[in-house]
């Protein structure tokens, strides 16, 4: 105990650990210089192309457009779909609040389906409902958004033999997922289209963007006109349709071929932390890690843990939070659901509890690439404390 004590002690002079900052890897700076070096620092430029090239061989995608976001991405993305107002999309219901606002900017009826146990995306028994209900109400499904939640793929064969069953499209959600794969086939790769986040939490940064990839180079061609304001190509300002500016900068995209560099690195030391974790709390009564389904490769963007209260001697979620937190570590709860977020409170939804729970019980561990052996020591021992292990 006495150990313990003085390990917090010692812990709170500490720098903070993050939940996933970002880590260069070097590259970037060389990238950027040539920006400034050329003048090339307006939107566009040989880095966005370069960027959009190594975008496209690492998801394995015919067509890629580098955008402001991943919001941005998903938006063009239904965009080109052609979504209506009062349509309705399929959404998943765990997930970041991104994956279901751009929805709302077309004026369409987001519905939310809930996690199934094995992935925590999307059930595709619960899709089939939704989708079986909605024909026979006569209601106009123009797409589902389904999320590789946490970098773990979703059940693409199950979801995408539904979807095509009802011939609707399906958009990836792959905002966390870059470098994670289904049965051999990178994630992004599988829907009609897909959208890719470089937040600066992500698994590789631009500081902030996002792009829009697919195999379809009509729809990506565009949502990249689309994301220039939709200026017709003459020596003056035309413009015939609603466009946007969401095309990501030239020195932003500098940023992006430096990172894409280093992404197996990358994946490889998130893959290393959570079989650290797994190695130091799986023995801890009622902790459990996701584990990978047969054909599923994930990332590992964070690593996360559910605690079950009724076999962890009492234990919770929100305890072992507070207690890294006072030691200046930031972890997070899993998501909260769409369908219990107050913006959507009239949504409809489908739903078997799962995401509920899991957002009840679950914890996102800090997961950044640059953590230390020993940073990852002491949170583990922070953590086993609660157990009176040490």
């Amino acid at each position: 105990m006495l150990t313990s004590v003085i390990f917090e002690l010692m812990s709170e002079t500490q720098k903070r650990i993050w939940l996933s900052p970002p880590h260069m890897g070097g590259n970037e700076q060389h990238y950027v210089n040539e920006a400034f070096a050329s003048n090339w620092v307006a939107p566009l430029g040989p880095n966005v192309d370069a960027f959009e090239q190594t975008l496209r061989e690492a998801t394995q995608t015919k067509a890629a457009a580098a955008l402001t976001s991943g919001t941005a991405a998903l938006h063009l993305a239904l965009r080109v779909l052609g979504i209506k107002p009062g349509d309705v999309v399929i959404c998943q219901s765990m997930t970041f609040a991104a994956s279901a606002f751009p929805i709302t900017y077309e004026n369409a009826e987001p519905v939310f389906i809930d996690s199934e146990p094995d992935t925590w995306n999307m059930d595709p028994v619960l899709l089939k409902d939704a989708l079986t209900e909605l024909k026979k109400e006569g209601r106009k499904v123009a797409a589902v958004i389904v999320v590789h939640l946490y970098g773990m793929p979703a059940r693409m064969n199950e979801i995408l033999q539904i979807a095509n069953e009802f011939d609707v499209p399906v958009i990836e959600d792959a905002a966390e997922a870059l470098g994670s794969s289904y049965f051999n086939q990178p994630c992004g790769s599988l829907g009609n289209l897909a959208i890719l986040s470089f937040n600066g939490n992500k698994i590789i940064t631009t500081s902030g963007g996002g792009a829009l990839i697919g195999n379809d180079i009509a729809k990506v061609d565009e949502a990249r006109f689309l994301s220039t304001q939709a200026k017709e190509p003459y020596p003056h300002y035309e413009h015939a349709v609603i466009g946007f500016n969401y095309r990501m900068s030239n020195i932003v995209a500098g940023i992006g071929r430096g990172q894409m560099e280093v992404l197996s690195e990358r994946v490889a030391k998130r893959r290393a932390n959570y079989e650290f974790y797994k190695g130091e709390l799986s023995v801890l009564p009622g902790v459990s890690f996701l584990t990978e389904p047969e054909g599923s490769y994930s990332n590992r963007w964070l690593t996360t843990i559910t605690i079950d209260p009724d076999k962890s001697g009492g234990v919770q979620r929100e305890q072992i939070r507070l207690k890294l937190e006072a030691n200046n570590i930031e972890s997070r709860p899993l998501w909260k659901p769409m369908h219990m977020q107050p913006v959507f409170s009239n949504a409809r939804s489908f739903v078997n509890g799962i995401s509920e729970d899991l957002f009840s019980k679950g914890l996102c561990l800090p997961s950044g690439t640059a953590m230390t052996e020993d940073e990852l020591h002491r949170i583990c021992m922070l953590i086993k404390s609660l157990w009176s292990i040490e």
